[in-house]
């Protein structure tokens, strides 16, 4: 499959994208078939009006981009490397996306780009896709880490993507900045932009190129530990604008239940699962704990944005996730195990856990891990 998507990428940039007045397609090197050097001229590019500049930026072409989403015509990428260099021009999220069905659902690998100069910063790259439109970046902060780049001069970037792995290369091209052991989003392939401010050039596209990556996806740390909870029943949402919680967000008693199973991780993404809204919603989801006798057990918990927990009926814990406020829980108010953690009390035998989750900001869901099986 992913070989037919690179020959009709390959066939589509060589017949429609890069022709000039000429009959020149400056959009193939002279050197490889494989090797697709990307002229940043408008013709090539779908833009919002007055959004885009094409120009000499420090002597080379370049594509500047001020605002919207720069999108590269005709373009169909599944596998391949990605590289090009880029200089920021602000604070602002410069983002690269691929395997763009869509504005909806796509792939993006994206700069932080006011922490340039700061090698240490953990949250300098990421990776995150859209789902529905949603961007999921709060609900996966491991697809995150360090990289060296700087203002004021070019840096170079190549992603080399390979089935359900990702490898991204910043400046140093001998270590990958990130290795992304699985892609989350539902596209194979589609479209290549680039959105946030800053000077884009040197695009080079190599389908098929995936330097021996291998297109399965990486292992789940978490697979070979069983305090996880992932076998859960959900609710349908509740639209409410009610913010303050009440006895009319409980689950009826002839509410319809359905199986969920956690993703990666533990993840119970609950914006996979229903999608966007522009409403706040709540859910329910439940599970048995089976306790050999009376005990007390410690629950790690990561949401995002708000829940209630009860156990067998009692009201046990609530709390509050939400990016940018004063009480976001760590790593800033995105959803982790390390979100926070309390005592669950448990009866001998089977005992009910029931969460409650909110949610009116970017991604949905919960992780729950037990201290011991």
């Amino acid at each position: 499959m992913y070989k037919t998507f690179s020959f009709f990428f390959l066939l589509l940039l060589s017949t429609h994208i890069m022709a000039q007045k000429d009959g020149k397609r400056p959009g193939r090197s002279s050197s490889s078939s494989s090797r697709i050097s990307v002229a940043l001229k408008a013709d090539n590019w779908i833009t919002q009006r007055d959004s885009v500049e094409f120009l000499n930026h420090r002597s080379v072409s370049a594509m500047k981009v001020m605002r919207g989403t720069a999108i590269l015509k005709d373009v169909d990428f599944s596998d391949g490397t990605i590289e090009y260099d880029m200089e920021p021009l602000n604070n602002a999220m410069v983002m690269a996306f691929f395997r763009q069905g869509s504005l909806d659902e796509r792939e993006c690998f994206y700069f932080r780009t006011y922490v340039a100069g700061n090698s240490e910063a953990i949250d300098a790259i990421q990776y995150t896709p859209y789902l529905g439109g949603v961007n999921m970046w709060d609900m996966m902060p491991h697809y995150q880490g360090n990289a060296s780049f700087q203002r004021d001069k070019w840096n170079h970037i190549k992603l080399v993507i390979s089935g359900k792995q990702m490898w991204v290369y910043v400046n140093d091209t001998s270590r990958p900045a990130l290795k992304i052991p699985r892609l989350e989003g539902s596209t194979t392939h589609g479209s290549i932009a680039f959105e946030g401010q800053a000077f884009i050039s040197n695009l080079v596209i190599k389908p098929g190129q995936t330097e021996n990556l291998s297109p399965l996806e990486g292992p789940d740390p978490t697979d070979n530990d069983p305090r996880y909870i992932r076998d859960w029943k959900v609710s349908a949402p509740l639209a409410t604008k009610d913010v303050d919680f009440s006895n009319s967000f409980m689950p009826a008693k002839e509410a319809a239940w359905e199986p969920m199973w956690a993703e990666r991780r533990g993840l119970v993404n609950l914006t996979r699962k229903f999608g966007p809204s522009k409403e706040r919603r709540i859910v329910w989801l439940k599970t048995n704990i089976h306790a050999a006798g009376n005990e007390s057990r410690k629950l790690n918990l990561g949401f995002s944005d708000e829940v209630w927990v009860f156990i067998n009926g009692k009201y046990l814990y609530v709390d509050k996730n939400l990016y940018g406020m004063p009480l976001s829980k760590f790593p800033d108010g995105r959803c982790s195990i390390e979100n926070t953690s309390f005592n669950v009390p448990l009866q001998q035998g089977d005992n009910e856990l029931l969460i409650g989750v909110a949610n009116s900001f970017f991604g949905w869901g919960i992780i729950a891990r037990l201290d011991s099986y």
